[in-house]
Protein backbone atom coordinates (compact mmCIF):
# COMPACT_ATOMS: atom_id res chain seq x y z
CA UNK A 1 0.00 0.00 0.00
CA UNK A 2 3.15 2.10 0.58
CA UNK A 3 4.42 1.93 -2.79
CA UNK A 4 0.83 2.43 -4.20
CA UNK A 5 0.22 5.30 -2.32
CA UNK A 6 4.03 6.98 -3.62
CA UNK A 7 3.53 6.38 -7.24
CA UNK A 8 -0.17 7.99 -6.97
CA UNK A 9 1.11 10.66 -5.27
CA UNK A 10 4.22 11.32 -7.57
CA UNK A 11 1.63 10.63 -10.68
CA UNK A 12 -0.02 13.77 -9.33
CA UNK A 13 2.48 15.91 -10.44
CA UNK A 14 2.13 14.89 -14.35
CA UNK A 15 -0.02 17.24 -16.53
CA UNK A 16 -1.59 13.92 -18.07
CA UNK A 17 -3.00 12.42 -14.94
CA UNK A 18 -4.29 15.91 -13.66
CA UNK A 19 -6.26 15.86 -17.30
CA UNK A 20 -7.65 12.37 -16.24
CA UNK A 21 -8.24 12.65 -13.12
CA UNK A 22 -10.49 15.74 -13.76
CA UNK A 23 -12.58 13.76 -16.33
CA UNK A 24 -12.69 10.55 -14.41
CA UNK A 25 -14.45 12.55 -11.88
CA UNK A 26 -17.80 11.09 -12.56
CA UNK A 27 -16.91 7.39 -12.35
CA UNK A 28 -15.07 8.82 -8.92
CA UNK A 29 -18.20 10.17 -7.66
CA UNK A 30 -20.13 7.37 -8.52
CA UNK A 31 -17.85 4.68 -7.15
CA UNK A 32 -17.29 6.72 -3.97
CA UNK A 33 -21.18 6.57 -3.10
CA UNK A 34 -21.45 2.82 -3.98
CA UNK A 35 -18.29 2.24 -1.57
CA UNK A 36 -19.42 4.55 1.03
CA UNK A 37 -15.72 6.10 0.19
CA UNK A 38 -13.89 3.12 0.63
CA UNK A 39 -12.61 3.02 -3.26
CA UNK A 40 -12.23 5.34 -5.81
CA UNK A 41 -11.08 5.83 -9.67
CA UNK A 42 -6.97 5.19 -7.94
CA UNK A 43 -8.20 2.40 -6.04
CA UNK A 44 -7.74 2.45 -2.06
CA UNK A 45 -8.14 5.80 -1.00
CA UNK A 46 -4.93 7.76 -1.08
CA UNK A 47 -6.09 11.03 0.46
CA UNK A 48 -9.02 12.33 2.07
CA UNK A 49 -11.83 13.23 0.06
CA UNK A 50 -15.55 13.64 0.47
CA UNK A 51 -18.50 14.41 -2.25
CA UNK A 52 -19.20 18.01 -2.49
CA UNK A 53 -22.64 18.79 -3.62
CA UNK A 54 -23.10 22.54 -5.19
CA UNK A 55 -26.15 24.28 -7.25
CA UNK A 56 -25.06 24.88 -10.80
CA UNK A 57 -24.33 28.95 -10.60
CA UNK A 58 -26.40 29.13 -14.01
CA UNK A 59 -28.78 25.72 -13.79
CA UNK A 60 -29.68 25.71 -10.31
CA UNK A 61 -29.36 22.37 -11.05
CA UNK A 62 -27.29 20.25 -8.36
CA UNK A 63 -23.78 19.48 -9.07
CA UNK A 64 -21.46 16.91 -6.59
CA UNK A 65 -17.81 16.46 -7.38
CA UNK A 66 -15.37 14.33 -5.33
CA UNK A 67 -13.12 16.83 -3.59
CA UNK A 68 -9.66 15.93 -1.26
CA UNK A 69 -10.04 18.07 2.24
CA UNK A 70 -8.52 18.28 5.33
CA UNK A 71 -9.98 18.31 8.62
CA UNK A 72 -10.01 21.08 11.25
CA UNK A 73 -12.86 20.25 14.20
CA UNK A 74 -16.01 20.60 12.92
CA UNK A 75 -14.99 22.39 9.65
CA UNK A 76 -13.45 20.96 6.13
CA UNK A 77 -10.84 22.23 4.08
CA UNK A 78 -10.83 22.13 0.27
CA UNK A 79 -8.83 23.76 -2.39
CA UNK A 80 -9.06 24.16 -6.17
CA UNK A 81 -6.20 24.77 -8.34
CA UNK A 82 -7.73 23.52 -11.85
CA UNK A 83 -5.80 20.49 -11.75
CA UNK A 84 -3.37 22.84 -12.92
CA UNK A 85 -5.71 23.27 -16.14
CA UNK A 86 -6.22 26.25 -17.70
CA UNK A 87 -9.79 25.62 -17.43
CA UNK A 88 -11.55 26.70 -14.02
CA UNK A 89 -13.25 23.81 -12.23
CA UNK A 90 -16.44 24.83 -11.87
CA UNK A 91 -17.19 24.20 -7.84
CA UNK A 92 -15.30 26.67 -6.52
CA UNK A 93 -18.09 29.27 -8.99
CA UNK A 94 -20.79 27.77 -8.00
CA UNK A 95 -20.16 27.93 -4.12
CA UNK A 96 -19.63 31.61 -4.96
CA UNK A 97 -22.49 32.00 -6.27
CA UNK A 98 -24.31 29.74 -3.40
CA UNK A 99 -22.32 28.64 -0.27
CA UNK A 100 -25.36 26.92 0.88
CA UNK A 101 -23.69 23.12 0.17
CA UNK A 102 -23.55 19.75 0.98
CA UNK A 103 -20.71 16.92 1.73
CA UNK A 104 -20.76 13.42 1.95
CA UNK A 105 -18.49 11.59 3.98
CA UNK A 106 -18.07 8.21 3.95
CA UNK A 107 -21.63 7.38 4.00
CA UNK A 108 -22.78 10.71 5.89
CA UNK A 109 -24.14 13.30 4.75
CA UNK A 110 -23.60 17.25 6.23
CA UNK A 111 -25.49 20.26 5.32
CA UNK A 112 -22.93 23.01 5.38
CA UNK A 113 -22.19 26.93 4.47
CA UNK A 114 -19.44 27.57 2.07
CA UNK A 115 -17.22 30.61 2.40
CA UNK A 116 -13.63 31.71 1.26
CA UNK A 117 -10.80 31.07 3.34
CA UNK A 118 -8.96 34.91 5.13
CA UNK A 119 -5.63 34.99 4.02
CA UNK A 120 -4.25 33.99 7.84
CA UNK A 121 -6.60 30.42 6.95
CA UNK A 122 -4.70 29.87 3.44
CA UNK A 123 -0.84 30.71 5.01
CA UNK A 124 -2.29 27.95 7.97
CA UNK A 125 -3.93 25.35 5.81
CA UNK A 126 -1.83 25.29 2.55
CA UNK A 127 1.01 22.96 4.03
CA UNK A 128 -2.15 20.69 5.39
CA UNK A 129 -3.25 20.78 1.87
CA UNK A 130 0.53 20.12 0.18
CA UNK A 131 1.14 17.83 2.69
CA UNK A 132 -1.81 15.25 1.63
CA UNK A 133 -1.92 16.02 -1.73
CA UNK A 134 1.57 17.59 -2.96
CA UNK A 135 0.38 17.63 -6.75
CA UNK A 136 -1.11 21.04 -5.47
CA UNK A 137 1.80 22.73 -5.55
CA UNK A 138 2.44 21.67 -9.23
CA UNK A 139 -1.64 22.49 -10.36
CA UNK A 140 -0.86 26.53 -8.58
CA UNK A 141 2.17 26.81 -10.59
CA UNK A 142 0.45 25.56 -13.61
CA UNK A 143 -2.74 27.25 -12.94
CA UNK A 144 -1.81 30.25 -11.10
CA UNK A 145 -5.08 30.25 -9.61
CA UNK A 146 -6.14 29.08 -5.69
CA UNK A 147 -9.25 28.90 -4.41
CA UNK A 148 -9.70 27.72 -0.85
CA UNK A 149 -12.91 27.21 0.70
CA UNK A 150 -13.96 26.46 4.50
CA UNK A 151 -17.08 24.23 4.95
CA UNK A 152 -18.73 24.73 8.48
CA UNK A 153 -21.32 22.80 9.11
CA UNK A 154 -24.94 23.28 9.60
Amino acid sequence: MRLYRRVIRRLGHRRWFAALGRRLAPVDRILYRATGGRFGVTGPPVYPALLLTTTGRRTGQERTTPVMYVRDGPRFVVSSENFGQERPASWPLNLEAEPRARVQVGKEVLACHARRATEDEVTRYWPRLVEMWPAHESYLRRSGVRHTFVLEVS
